[in-house]
């Protein structure tokens, strides 16, 4: 118990170092082709300390995630994003259409919460995007408690990583062979004077 303590308190500290201020630092994506929302939604987010990139498209999302197929893009390797939020009526390509491409068609940032956001209370909508996998559907105008309450399901999630890496790291020790085991296949006297005396009496069976 005593070295799972450790593991999950080593693993916590170094997520907690993510960020120099030392509490963890959330990278969140928000989407939205109006300008004044793009703003909101910023001062929003960086007022619950997050870190936040915005764009004005589901394209240009995709090419920031990495995921339009061309060489330039960054891809997971650059970019690692905890959360994405996104409008869903956009021109070019729709919240609902972005999020099918997050969730069908990248195995990477499948697992990445996709919040979609709206102006209108359709149910149809909203139930349509929920089947599709995403995490919430919010309201607009969003608020700062929608927000917080986001951030603190993100930070549940990965306090939850955190204990997995430390359960993993715990089996990793658990199945290493015991220093016992290693030497196991050595066999020694365990008594000095009994092997001296089996030598003796070879030598006097000879003579």
């Amino acid at each position: 118990m005593a070295i799972t303590g450790e593991i999950f308190r080593q693993n916590l500290t170094e997520f907690l170092e993510e960020s120099p201020s030392g509490s963890p630092e959330l990278h969140v994506l928000a989407v939205d082709d109006s300008l004044v929302d793009r703003k909101v939604i910023e001062r929003l987010l960086k007022i619950s300390s997050c870190k936040v990139t915005v764009v004005e498209s589901g394209t240009r999302a995709l090419q920031y995630l990495g995921l339009d197929g061309e060489a330039g893009s960054l891809g997971f390797d650059s970019v690692k994003v905890n959360l994405i939020m996104t409008d869903y009526s956009m021109p070019g390509m729709t919240g609902y259409e972005l999020l099918k491409k997050i969730k069908q068609e990248s195995s990477v940032f499948r697992e990445i919460p996709v919040v979609i956001m709206s102006s209108e209370n359709v149910l149809t909508r909203i139930d349509r995007c929920m089947e599709e996998g995403a995490e919430e559907f919010l309201l607009k105008p969003v608020k700062l408690s929608d927000v917080r309450r986001l951030k603190d399901f993100i930070m549940r999630g990965k306090a939850k990583e955190v204990e997995k890496k430390s359960l993993k790291r715990m089996r990793s020790i658990d199945c290493s062979p015991p220093l016992s085991a290693t030497y196991s296949s050595i066999s020694l006297p365990c008594d000095p004077s009994t092997s001296l005396l089996s030598t003796l009496s070879s030598k006097k069976a000879r003579l």
